[in-house]
């Protein structure tokens, strides 16, 4: 199994299935491309047919979108169990991580992801909010609902969780103001084992746009 992802600092989508599949402990074989190379739609070409990441390369098979990666992960993996147990909250969960591959256009575009930066206040308006607002609420719920099955969004950790792990970087890199409880979910997931890897490889990997450098991290 091959996936191919672009910049750790950068690409929310790649974070996705990476994450997934390591936190599942689903052997891969990681190949980047660097979104600052010129020869980038190139190479994401010679591995799938729309010249973007992530793609997931697997037997003959290739699979290009990040909801289909993962739902292709699933099946393929049923002893993983990679979305909830129960069917009402495989719905919601399946749900949630619609909504997050389509809406949010407004966090997406002012709250870009960039994990080795602080900027903190930036980027805010009251489009922003209304994102903010309701991914707090998306959270709110399901950790009050689930608390007592474990602390990930279902409980146990899932699809849904590896889904919203690019917000969890872009609130710890723009520090909106979040209730008590959303910011317990934040430190579970900036403390996976991956989560920290993925965070580290993204600041040494040294391939960041000029205008970033004033706001990156000093690496660990």
């Amino acid at each position: 199994m091959k996936l191919v992802i672009g910049n750790k600092n950068y690409s929310s989508w790649s974070m996705r299935p990476w994450l997934l599949l390591r936190h599942a402990g689903i052997a891969f074989d990681e190949v980047k491309l660097s979104f600052n190379s010129p020869t980038f739609k190139r190479d994401a070409l010679a591995f799938g047919p729309t010249g973007k990441v992530p793609v997931l390369v697997d037997d003959g098979v290739t699979v290009w979108d990040t909801l289909a990666i993962a739902e292709y992960v699933a099946e393929k993996f049923p002893d993983k169990q990679l979305w909830p147990r129960d069917a009402k909250q495989r719905a919601e969960a399946r749900a949630i991580c619609a909504e997050m591959h389509a809406g949010f256009p407004a966090l997406r575009t002012h709250l870009s992801m960039n994990v080795t930066a602080n900027l903190a206040g930036l980027g805010w308006n009251v489009a922003v909010q209304d994102d903010i607002d309701r991914i707090s609420a998306i959270w709110t719920g399901l950790r009050a609902r689930h608390r007592a099955d474990g602390p990930f969004l279902f409980g146990r950790f899932c699809i849904a969780d590896a889904y919203y792990a690019p917000v969890v970087t872009r609130f710890n890199t723009y520090k909106p103001k979040l209730a008590p409880a959303l910011d317990e979910y934040m430190h579970t997931m900036l403390d996976l084992p991956e989560m920290k890897e993925w965070l580290a490889a993204a600041v040494q990997e040294n391939d960041f746009v000029a205008h970033d450098e004033p706001y990156r991290r000093a690496p660990n």
